[in-house]
């Protein structure tokens, strides 16, 4: 089976996405943007109203973005951007911190630069703690302090018997449905956790509170409990529902739903390479790889799309605008990769874009 990573994704493939993703704008809320260069930019209608704010947290000039990759807020309200980074650029951190007014205040990750990916942070006992993953050839994943200090880090769960020999040990950058490339993390009531191996042998895999491996479900597949890229996972716990699993399944174009247990529930169609979920009060966002960010209310419809650009990023020479910021449109996504909550309902977005781009959408009253 063909695999679908952020390096190897060719323009043929690209293109040959574009109509699940086009398809779905037809009904689509309006997206209102300001015209004037000295008013506020405004993305979509109703209650569901956002000023722009392209390229928000302040990176020191020492810095650079590699590849923004996720995103995660702290109950003070910071903001954690983790990039890819470059694996010769050993030294450079992969994990930046912004204070709420985007300004910098730390650094840290050099040991996921080159891969670093998934980012999430969860409170257990008062204090706050980072789940972190990177895929390419590092293919690990760790717990932090929110100042970066590890509180363990972890490879392969080998004995899930999915995964060739040594890949815990001696990880390289191969690809591959034997292989352990994670992607992202969702956590349970118990204190354990859910980790997507999105890019690998595409399986959730199940840990308890202290990074013991459980049990896994998925699989490669079309559908309906397997998987073609799961990128992002999350648990739904909005109000009025039963709490579940949500997957991203990527290149499927779908959201699949699976009871606590993992059992295959239903599929929610009409998504362009959705890359990750998470909930705020009654919404669920979901960023998707085909230039939009998602909404939709507790029952699973649509009450917005942000920044959609869809028509243009997938249609002819779509895939030169991912490097060329000459090209990029105020107001409009590229690649949205991650998308998160602040506490007031604002939407922090990374964008799988060569230079990096993070976006705070600053929800109106």
């Amino acid at each position: 089976m063909a695999r679908t990573s952020p390096r190897s994704v060719s323009r043929r493939q690209f293109l040959a996405t574009t109509a699940a993703g086009t398809a779905a704008l037809v009904g689509a809320p309006t997206i209102l943007t300001a015209k004037k260069t000295d008013s506020p930019l405004v993305v979509g209608e109703g209650e569901h109203r956002f000023e722009v704010q392209h390229d928000w947290p302040r990176l020191p000039d020492k810095f650079t973005w590699q590849t923004t990759h996720n995103v995660a807020v702290d109950r003070a309200g910071c903001l954690y951007v983790i990039h890819e980074g470059k694996a010769d650029l050993k030294d450079h951190p992969s994990i930046f911190v912004f204070d709420p007014e985007g300004s910098y205040i730390r650094s840290f990750g050099q040991q996921f630069q080159g891969g670093g990916h998934g980012i999430e942070i969860r409170q257990e006992r008062g204090q706050e703690f980072l789940y972190v993953c990177a895929y390419q050839a590092l293919k690990t994943f760790a717990k932090l302090d929110l100042n970066g200090e590890t509180v363990w880090q972890k490879w392969a769960p080998m004995e899930s018997g999915v995964y060739a020999a040594e890949e815990d040990t001696k990880p390289t950058g191969k690809w591959g449905r034997d292989r352990f490339m994670p992607t992202n993390f969702a956590f349970l009531h118990d204190g354990g956790f859910l980790l997507a191996d999105g890019y690998g042998a595409f399986y959730i895999h199940r840990y308890d509170k202290d990074g013991k491996w459980l049990s896994c479900f998925g699989g490669p597949g079309e559908g309906k409990g397997k998987f073609n890229t799961p990128h992002g996972v999350w648990v739904d716990r909005r109000a009025g529902r039963e709490p579940a699993i949500v997957v991203c399944d990527r290149a499927n174009h779908t959201l699949q739903y699976f009871s606590m247990d993992g059992k295959y529930l239903e599929t929610l169609t009409g998504y362009g390479l959705p890359a990750n979920a998470e909930t705020w009060q009654n919404l669920l966002v979901v960023p998707e790889l085909h230039a939009r960010v998602t909404l939709l209310n507790d029952k699973n419809e649509v009450v917005a799309r942000l920044g959609e650009d869809v028509a243009r990023i997938t249609g002819e020479g779509g895939m030169q605008v991912r490097s060329d910021r000459a090209k990029w449109q105020a107001g409009k996504f590229v690649h949205p990769h991650d998308a998160c909550f602040g506490q007031d309902g604002s939407i922090f977005v990374a964008e799988w874009v060569a230079t990096g781009r993070v976006s705070k959408l600053k929800k109106l009253a």
